[in-house]
């Protein structure tokens, strides 16, 4: 078996696939009729929207297979990620790439394959709308047309669903974004056992920046914000701005390796607001602006027990941050 390639860009693909907020979120009507009609045109006994994660392929949606994924490397859409166009296998078995492949002497007994390559607008490709069946086919150049045509359809929505989940200046979640790729965090963390803190930042005198230097520099204050952010958590948490000079991290407190000891709830959450602290203060001193960025953070702790729901934990987040920006208020 010729297991699936890693592309050479492979970290911008896992980048931008992260950034289209759809793994491991539910079945939408959008994808599911994309493959419902692809599986009616072509006669096939299965169709996907296969997205490629690091060690797995996962189903957006999935007509004719119960399994939401499979392992990255004995996928055929891992091979079909690396063509620029529609990837075609006509007879597995008679394949030696694929003719001891687990999913074609095993379930679901591959011998067709077809798989359209998902091309981002940034060239990158993150998966595949692909058919599958159980017997051989020939696939002519009309059915590559049709695959093709449907496949683009697919690359609409997934944009579709980035630009509505997506904060255009900072490219951080948005508030829809953050409730989706949250409630999806904090069910895992449910199940798991493991608690969460909730950081809710402020960006003092934002509005003083806009009004004195202008609206450049305040998007400048905002990006860099956002930057810092993304560099001091990790790539596990969830980042978002909420709008205006709001923004919100999600951190769960389970370790980044099985074998590493998790830290007490307010012993992590106090040495990454440090690192954040000391991150500011390097990059006020760098970039030497007429003004200083400055925060107020509220941090709000929940036990994976806890019934407390996303809306009343950013409740009272919000409220320790307000809080907390009342005290600086009173020493300016």
């Amino acid at each position: 078996m010729l297991a699936a390639p890693i592309p050479k860009n492979e970290q911008t693909r896992i980048d931008t696939l992260k950034s289209l907020n759809v793994l491991d979120t539910a079945a939408e009507e959008r994808f599911d009729r994309i493959t419902r009609l692809a599986q009616r045109l072509f006669s096939v006994s299965i169709s996907l929207v296969s997205l490629i994660d690091t060690e797995r392929q996962w189903f957006k949606s999935s007509q004719g297979l119960d399994a939401s994924e499979t392992p990255r490397d004995i996928s055929l859409c891992g091979h079909a990620i690396e063509q620029d166009s529609v990837f075609v296998v006509e007879d597995s078995t008679a394949d030696e790439r694929f003719a001891d492949n687990p999913l074609v002497i095993g379930v679901p007994f591959l011998r067709f394959y077809a798989g359209y390559p998902l091309t981002m607008p940034n060239g990158v490709r993150v998966g595949t709308l692909c058919i599958i069946d159980e017997s051989p086919r020939h696939f002519s150049k009309q059915d590559v047309a049709a695959l093709e045509d449907l496949g683009r359809l697919v690359v609409d929505e997934l944009v579709s669903v980035q630009r509505s989940t997506i904060d255009t200046l900072t490219g951080l979640s948005n508030r829809c974004g953050f409730e989706m790729l949250a409630a999806q965090v904090l069910a895992s963390c449910g199940r798991h056992g493991v608690d969460t803190s909730l950081l809710y930042f402020d960006l003092d005198y934002f509005k003083q920046i806009n009004d004195e230097y202008g609206h450049k520099e305040g998007d400048f204050a905002l990006q860099s914000f956002a930057d810092l952010l993304k560099s001091c958590f990790r790539e596990s948490d969830v980042i978002a701005r909420f709008g205006g000079d709001e923004f919100v991290v999600l951190l769960s407190h389970q370790p980044e390796m099985p074998s590493t000891e998790v830290l007490d709830a307010s012993v992590q959450i106090n040495i990454v607001l440090q690192r954040f602290s000391a991150e500011i203060a390097a990059h006020n001193a760098k970039h030497n602006r007429p003004y200083e960025l400055a925060y107020s953070v509220g941090v709000c702790q929940r036990l994976y027990t806890s019934p407390l729901t996303l809306q009343a934990y950013l409740a009272e987040a919000d409220k320790a941050m307000f809080e907390v920006k009342n005290q600086h208020h009173q020493h300016d």
